[in-house]
């Protein structure tokens, strides 16, 4: 009996592709019997064209039916038949079959009369030689597997027909078949609905076949149906989750299902981390989606009941036409390389090698110069002076101290912890056993560090090797930089070593992910070592968005690690009405000599023309010399970044020089910002960190210019480096010279004493009179064995109202520093103090601070219940022997607290997936040379993002 083919072709929106699809069936070489229609709620002109092919039945459905649920509308209107030799044609408004299709799919089921589906081979609409799909399969673990794909046909698949599942689009399926399984499982309405389909009909008994003859154009996937523009990579990553996790609850048997469907949420967190490892974030919320979908969906149960209807072979049928996991791997890897080979179109120009360039010698030469510059330290346990305390003694101590919670620190208090504590914790943990032995390590490489970053940074946008070898030379002997490490700013000192990493790392945001997430990470550390710079940093990323439309799902993620770092304190300091206090300096108060205008465009951040101005004073040359000779000094290197503006390469000389121009703004907006006290005295915010982003500007526009001036940059460049060399002479040698405030330290913060007693009493008080410049006392009060850099907080610096805590504090001192009769045992039993310190005053100090260290010095002596211990490394002890209890309890640890415990998984959660994503753990590839007229902007390596 002559099999009879019903035609069910679907469409919607698919006015573009009705045309050819139409005119190919009207072409078969053997007819259809009938054609059914069904229109699926175009909005274009698809009806129109329907209709025009005077199909035997039309219908027009309401709303957005799936494929599935359309055919079976169209089935409805086709003639009823009871004949096993009824054939149902699915096809889509994008499926053009060639001329002998049906032909060959009906030859292959009439002579083998167990087949129940053949699907053809699918050919790309726009390549008909390339094969987009053919045959689909699933691993052990029920993940879908397209057997063919995207492949030049050379006919390298012919001889396979027996197969798992074929797509839908031109699949011949038996009539009877589909009605006995009730066609697409309406649970599935994106994609696998043919593979589920086709999994059933094998359970069924049936077998089905790929046609290789059999040619259909395809314009795209099933999820593409319908869809006026392309489906987004998470949307597809999405819709194939979810169909995977519905299929698996499905097929599951009976008493694997309630296990199953309990692994759902930890399979999806596991999966995310996976995603996340894999530069694949965008599928992490599918992953959920889909989870939740599986465990909420009502689709599970009616689609179980049918399969139980319908099977009538084990699931050892399908076994021999599963994919095996190694074969699986192997052929994604294929696709992978076969993808990135079809992608590596665009090439770009070779760059500067860091051994052949001259890189490596420089960052020796670097290294060698900070050996010897910081020789007096190399032997030290720890730094102290300026801003520079020794870190907490273990690691553990560093980690607490990142948490909200309860501060020691200025009498104590409960608040937010400043992000900088987060980028103290990681350096202390880099010498686990010695936390402040990484702050003495990273001055003994401080200077090949900025080094080797900046010539990275310039290689990155310039190919030829001195442009990158004079930036690094520049960026390491930078003014500000050295005079950040002269003071023990070292905050200022690690957003400076950054900056150009972060750079590089925005750079190559926009195509991966991982840099993406190194940058993420990047601005996070630079904002929370210098808040000053987070509104040149914020204004940075923006206009790199702006620039990079395409590319803002990626640049979106780089200040979200900041911005979580920093809201617990931005709300505290807003609450206080004291916004702007959170871009204070984190750390110790340091107060920064005056400078002007004029000085800062010199790299001055603290005015005294980074030591230039002593030596000139030590020469006896009048005053103007030293500006003079530091103007000319800078003159190579700002005459080559105003040159960058009149030579070819705009494109990078411009936002250089604007970079400049930012850091020049936030350098001079420093020097009006006062937020923080040291004592009595108000501290302005360092210019520095400013004058850092300035100076970045200014070296990357003079390293185009030198770029653009190829072989003409020879002498310029000598002339930069060594201009800058003579320039940096005065602070390179201060730490030889033993001028700088930063000394070496033996690990301690308060005298051995103190320091032996607090190791069996934690909470020991110790009171700190420090004498200030106006004739008043700084009270401090020291817990244990003191205040470290990583206790110390910005909520304190910059509290404008002394509080209940300090009040009292600063009573009892007051009347300690001064014969009175008030009684002070009780005071001092209740704050758990036994030792008062009091330092002694320097050659420099004002006549009135040495007047009240005098006064206050009699007056502890003459006091009965004190015991003069005598002089210490840190000033004049007393003892207290009245204080045999512990202080007062203090509230529990933030991180005990709910809100504690809130804001720290909070925090660990983004920069956890920040660091995942920053992990490079894809292959990379190098592209090869091209001939335009500027080095890429964009990337340099490409890497399989999977997004």
């Amino acid at each position: 009996m002559q099999p009879r083919v019903t035609v069910i072709l679907v469409a919607r929106n698919g006015a573009q592709y009705l045309e050819r699809t139409l005119a190919a069936l009207a072409q078969q070489t053997r007819r259809p019997d009938s054609l059914v229609v069904v229109d699926a709620g175009s909005s274009d002109s698809s009806a129109a064209l329907l209709t025009e092919a005077h199909p035997t039945q039309f219908v027009a459905s309401a709303g957005r039916p799936t494929f599935g649920d359309s055919v079976i509308q169209g089935l409805k209107a086709a003639a009823p038949t009871d004949s096993n030799d009824d054939w149902l044609w699915l096809l889509g408004h994008d499926n053009a079959p060639a001329p002998r299709a049906l032909a060959a799919l009906l030859g292959a089921v009439e002579i083998a009369p167990s087949v129940a589906v053949a699907g053809p081979k699918l050919m790309r609409w726009d390549a008909p030689d390339t094969i987009s799909s053919y045959g689909e399969s699933i691993t052990g673990l029920g993940t879908t597997v397209d057997l063919v794909s995207n492949e030049l046909d050379q006919a390298q698949h012919d001889r396979r027909s027996d197969l798992l599942a074929v797509a839908a689009a031109g699949m011949l399926v038996r009539r009877r078949v589909w009605n006995e399984l009730a066609g697409f499982d309406p649970a599935l309405p994106h994609v696998d609905a043919a593979l589920d389909f086709c999994v059933r009909v094998r359970l069924a008994g049936h077998r089905i076949v790929g046609v290789p003859a059999a040619h259909v154009a395809s314009a795209g996937a099933p999820d593409l149906f319908g869809s006026r523009s392309d489906v987004s990579k998470s949307a597809t990553a999405r819709h194939a989750r979810a169909a995977q996790l519905h299929r698996r609850l499905v097929y599951a048997p009976g008493a694997a299902v309630p296990l199953h469907w309990l692994t759902l949420l930890p399979l999806a967190i596991t999966r995310s981390i996976a995603h996340l490892l894999t530069k694949n974030p965008a599928a992490i919320g599918g992953e959920f989606s889909a989870a939740f979908a599986a465990l909420f969906g009502a689709g599970v149960a009616p689609a179980r009941r049918n399969l139980r209807r319908t099977r009538t072979l084990g699931w050892g049928a399908i076994t021999p036409l599963r994919m095996p996991a190694a074969e699986a791997r192997e052929l994604r890897v294929n696709r992978r390389e076969a993808l990135a080979v079809a992608e590596e179109g665009e090439a770009l120009r070779p760059r500067a090698g860091f051994l052949s360039g001259g890189g490596a010698w420089i960052t020796l030469a670097l290294a060698a110069v900070g050996v010897v510059m910081f020789g007096p330290y190399l032997n030290a346990t720890s730094l102290t002076g300026g801003g520079l305390l020794p870190l907490s003694a273990t690691v553990s101590d560093l980690w607490t101290n990142v948490t909200y919670g309860w501060h020691e620190i200025a009498g104590g208090f409960t608040g937010a912890a400043d992000p900088f504590a987060w980028v103290l914790a990681v350096l202390g943990s880099l010498t686990f056993w010695a936390p402040s032995l990484s702050v003495v390590a990273l001055y003994l490489v401080a200077l090949p560090l900025a080094g080797l970053a900046a010539w990275w940074c310039a290689a990155r946008i310039t190919e030829r090797a001195w442009a990158p070898a004079v930036a690094a030379i520049a960026w390491a002997l930078a003014p500000p930089f050295l005079a950040g490490l002269m003071d023990g700013r070292l905050g200022a000192v690690i957003a400076h070593l950054l900056l150009p990493w972060f750079v590089l790392a925005l750079l190559g945001s926009t195509r991966r992910w991982s840099s993406a997430g190194a940058a993420a990470l990047l601005f996070a550390a630079i904002v929370a070592s210098a808040p000053i710079l987070a509104p040149a940093m914020v204004l940075g990323w923006i206009a790199w968005a702006a620039a990079h439309t395409t590319s803002i799902p990626r640049l979106f993620a780089v200040p979200l690690p900041a911005v979580l770092l920093f809201v617990p304190l931005v709300v505290q300091q807003v609450a206080r009405g004291n916004p702007l206090a959170i871009l204070a300096d984190p750390g110790v108060s340091v107060l920064s000599g005056s400078t002007v205008g004029w000085q800062l465009a010199l790299g001055a951040p603290a005015g005294q023309l980074n030591g230039w101005a002593g030596l000139g004073a030590l020469l006896g040359l009048p005053s103007l010399v030293a500006p003079i000779a530091v103007a000319v000094l800078l003159l190579p290197l700002a005459g080559l970044a105003g040159l960058a503006l009149f030579l070819p390469g705009l494109r990078r000389s411009i936002p250089s020089l604007a970079v400049a121009l930012v850091g020049f703004v936030t350098a001079v907006f420093s020097t009006h910002l006062s937020v923080a006290f040291a004592g009595s005295d108000s501290v302005t915010v360092w210019a520095g960190s400013g004058l850092s982003v300035y100076w970045l500007g200014l070296v990357g526009a003079a390293a185009v210019a030198l770029d653009t001036l190829r072989r003409a940059a020879v002498a310029p460049a000598l002339a930069a480096s060594f201009a800058l060399l003579v320039l940096a002479v005065p602070l390179l040698v201060a730490p030889l010279q033993g001028t700088t405030v930063v000394t070496k330290g033996n690990g301690r913060i308060l005298p051995a004493l103190v320091t032996a007693e607090a190791a069996a009493r934690p909470t020991l008080g110790t009171l700190e009179l420090v004498p200030q410049a106006d004739g008043s006392l700084a009270a401090t009060l020291h817990r244990g064995a003191g205040a470290t850099l990583d206790d110390y907080s910005t909520l304190a610096s910059t509290a404008t109202d002394a509080g209940a805590a300090r009040e009292r504090i600063a009573v009892l001192a007051g009347n300690l520093a001064s014969r009175s009769g008030y009684d002070s045992i009780a005071e001092l039993d209740a704050l758990g103090i036994g030792f008062i310190l009091a330092p002694d005053t320097a050659p420099g100090d004002s006549t009135e601070a040495r007047t009240v260290r005098s006064r206050a010095g009699e007056a502890l002596d003459a006091n009965p219940i004190f015991t003069a211990v005598g002089e210490s490394s840190n000033g004049f002890l007393w003892r207290y022997d009245g204080a045999a209890t512990d202080a007062e309890r203090q509230p529990e640890q933030g991180a005990t607290t709910p809100v504690g415990l809130a804001i720290l998984l909070t925090q660990s959660i983004v920069l956890v997936m920040a660091l995942l994503l920053a992990v490079p753990t894809s292959r990379r590839r190098r592209s090869t040379s091209t001939t335009d007229d500027e080095p890429d902007t964009d990337a340099e390596f490409e890497e399989d993002d999977n997004v």
